[in-house]
């Protein structure tokens, strides 16, 4: 499964040195990374006038040697005389108890008293969670298709264009769409005519392959990851469009918390300043999920409040900028003047900006969903597409329609109400959700 957000290279890992030996450091040098080592050098031998950090018990005028305090362990100490009642308070306290050996990446920021081990066994839980939440969320299409063709093939011996047309109608009413559909009849057809296909698992696995093809091959344009820009380029612009009342908000809000999760300092702004109850919804979502936001007036210039949410991101030094914008199209020629003018901001103030322009699609809609994305693609340059409400609708072959007919990879997906059900879409997780 791994990160949410995968920008900074590898996991933060803190170690706390319980274990290690003090290390003999040179007169009058100190260690930075070793406070105590500094403080040990300063009251060397050397330095007289320095206190002395061990305890020992007074001298008096003409008697012998002092001998140097001795641990409990080794010795119980016999009860400080009335006269010593300050150097009593000041023995330290030790504790028989050994300390558990922690090397410096035996611990991290999320699991300070977890073992690599216990933190993979964890990660590997989360792992099967996450599988079985997406073959939940794919559960509607998977009866739709796969159920459907377990039926149709019952009593069958063989491949027949009965069955085919009975794949073609499932495929279609998955959504996943004429052109695609008539691709993966093709390549089924030539498996069968050569022998390759002769029963339903190995039809299935066939399907499984072409769909997971035409996924992969997606991921080729547009932005498929957020590695693709360097650590040194900050913040990381992340622009979403999409029409309203496809969940654009809701989106917004989930993407900040989870990548907020991940250790990273997010900020929002809110430039869809067209509509009204725009900014009164990401106002709500900052709240919950404890991100600042970056808002005006209504009828403010969106590229003048992305202005200020950049100069914010640099004195914070943000890691990621998330920007809404308008979710009109009745008057593309405008939308498309404004998100340009938005991009021509964000280029100016950040090298490479805006990063990434995410398409919110409800899955739900089907193939208007489709023609939802081509329209956007023409006029804001979408790079990658979340996709809501997978899990409410048995249409949802659209990623497929998507990947094949856009070639743009599906960024992320919905998978239920809950902050932490927006997931990284995985389409092998996708396509064996569907067939399972």
């Amino acid at each position: 499964m791994g990160l949410f957000w995968k920008r900074k290279s590898g996991d933060q890992f803190v170690s706390l040195k319980l274990n290690e030996p003090a290390v003999a450091e040179p007169k009058g040098e100190a260690s930075k990374d070793e406070p105590q080592a500094s403080m040990r050098a300063e009251r060397s031998v050397d330095s007289p006038a320095a206190p002395v950090a061990v305890l020992e018990p007074p001298v008096t005028a003409g008697g012998p040697t002092p001998i140097p305090y001795e641990s409990p362990i080794e010795k119980p100490a016999a009860p400080p005389a009335p006269s010593e009642p300050v150097a009593a308070a000041r023995k330290p306290e030790i504790s028989e108890r050994p300390v558990p050996s922690r090397s410096p990446f035996a611990t991290s920021v999320l699991g300070l008293n977890l073992s690599i081990e216990e933190l993979q066994a964890q990660e590997a839980a989360l792992e099967q969670e996450f599988s079985a939440r997406f073959r939940r969320a794919v559960s509607a299409t998977r009866e739709s298709l796969s159920d459907r063709l377990d039926t149709v093939f019952q009593g069958l011996k063989q491949i027949d264009e009965n069955l085919l047309d009975e794949l073609e109608e499932a495929l279609i009413a998955a959504d996943i769409g004429v052109s695609t559909t008539q691709h993966i009849l093709e390549t089924v057809r030539r498996g069968v005519a050569r022998k390759q296909i002769n029963d339903l698992d190995t039809l299935k696995r066939a399907i499984k392959d072409e769909l997971l093809k035409i996924l992969r091959q997606s991921e080729r344009q547009g932005v498929a990851s957020e590695t693709s820009v360097p650590e040194g380029v900050a913040p990381y612009v992340m622009m979403v469009v999409g029409v309203n009342g496809v969940g654009k908000t809701t989106t917004i809000g989930k993407l900040a918390q989870r990548i907020k999760a991940e250790g990273n300092d997010v900020l929002i702004c809110a430039a869809d300043t067209f509509r009204a109850a725009a900014s009164d919804q990401l106002a709500i979502w900052a709240e919950r999920t404890g991100v600042p936001l970056i808002q005006q007036k209504q009828g403010t210039d969106p590229a003048a409040v992305l202005f200020d949410a950049l100069k914010a991101s640099k004195a914070r030094s943000s890691d990621v900028l998330i920007v809404d914008t308008a979710g009109r199209l009745h008057n593309k020629s405008n939308l498309m003047a404004e998100l340009e003018k938005m991009k021509r901001v964000a280029a100016r103030e950040v090298e490479g900006a805006p990063h990434e322009t995410l398409l919110v699609v409800d899955a739900v809609t089907g193939q208007n969903g489709l023609e939802q994305a081509r329209q956007f693609l023409k006029v804001a340059g979408v790079t990658g597409i979340v996709l809501t409400k997978l899990d409410g609708t048995a249409k949802g072959g659209i990623a497929v329609a998507i990947a094949n007919e856009l070639g743009l990879p599906i960024r992320y997906a919905g998978i239920g109400e809950k902050v932490d059900d927006l997931v990284v879409f995985d389409p092998e997780l996708y396509v064996n959700g569907l067939f399972e």
